[in-house]
């Protein structure tokens, strides 16, 4: 991808904050290289290395199942409310069934399925109990 974009290994190093040794390891392929360097190389054009962290289903469900949470996703915005189900795909939990606080209090009394959100599991950052 360097040679395409007309770079020379020193303006590599240079532009991702890395040594000129550092860039021909790894264009080498050597394989004892700092993720965390890679990952400074990686972004300059795009990509990294190291997909963000993504939360553990059952820690969701040990912890925040059927309790008032702050379910922070990763597009920022902020709901407030109660993951009261889960989705799965076979075995794996894709989604999570959530009511707002504005809805709960009808949801309760009528379960009507239009006032359940699904999120999808992988759109969430975090959740944090109230």
């Amino acid at each position: 991808m360097r040679n395409r974009l007309g770079l020379k290994q020193k303006e590599l190093a240079e532009k991702a904050g890395v040594g000129l040794r550092f860039i021909r390891e790894l264009e080498q392929g050597k394989n004892t290289l700092r993720i965390d360097k890679v990952n400074q190389v990686l972004s300059l054009f795009g990509y990294s290395l190291i997909p963000g962290k993504e939360l553990d289903p059952y820690d969701i469900h040990e912890n925040y199942f059927n309790k008032n949470v702050q379910v922070f996703l990763k597009n920022k915005s902020v709901l407030y409310g109660f993951i009261i189900d889960q989705v799965r795909e076979g075995a794996e939990i894709v989604a999570w069934k959530f009511v707002s606080n504005s809805n709960a209090i009808e949801y309760g009394a009528t379960k009507k399925e239009d006032l359940v959100l699904a999120i999808p599991h992988r759109d969430i950052e975090r959740i944090e109990n109230v």
